[in-house]
């Protein structure tokens, strides 16, 4: 199964990309992770930052294919712990349609994101800067995957 990460961000400290990219070399099958950065929008001189996140959020809009099950990534969403994610995940494969993640920007996700989404997840109600995000989501759909493949990563 395809599981896209559509992601605001797109110049990042390489340690970022390097964590995010130990992630994604793992995760080959059944789940292939794969990022699609989407750029910050700059903010004006005293701009509203709502008009920011409007432009951010018509780009993932954009970039959202019509069969990907969408999921927002939220502060203010329902958790999962690792072994109910991968039960999700499991469900999600069965389903068969392509997964979408969204991770919005500094100042958050859009609200026409949430709209579309099919779902909202939050990884903790820390606030978390969201170039991280990517990294935290990639180890924690590796982990996943890793217990429903019965390997030993996953130790709790």
């Amino acid at each position: 199964m395809k599981c896209r990460l559509i992601a605001a961000g797109t110049r990042l400290p390489e340690w970022i990309n390097s964590g995010f990219g130990e992630y994604q070399k793992r995760l080959r099958t059944p789940l292939v992770l794969e990022l699609h950065e989407i750029s910050v929008a700059t903010r004006r001189a005293g701009e509203n930052p709502q008009r920011a996140i409007q432009r951010e959020g018509a780009d993932m809009l954009a970039a959202l294919r019509p069969d990907e099950y969408v999921v927002a990534l939220e502060i203010n969403a329902k958790t999962m712990s690792t072994e109910q994610l991968s039960a999700w995940l499991a469900a999600r494969m069965r389903d068969g349609r392509p997964l979408a993640l969204m991770i919005g920007g500094p100042d958050g996700l859009a609200p026409q994101c949430r709209e579309r989404a099919d779902q909202s997840w939050s990884l903790s109600p820390l606030t978390l800067p969201h170039a991280l995000v990517r990294v935290i989501v990639a180890e924690q759909l590796y982990r996943a995957m890793s217990l429903l493949a019965g390997h030993p990563y996953h130790r709790a």
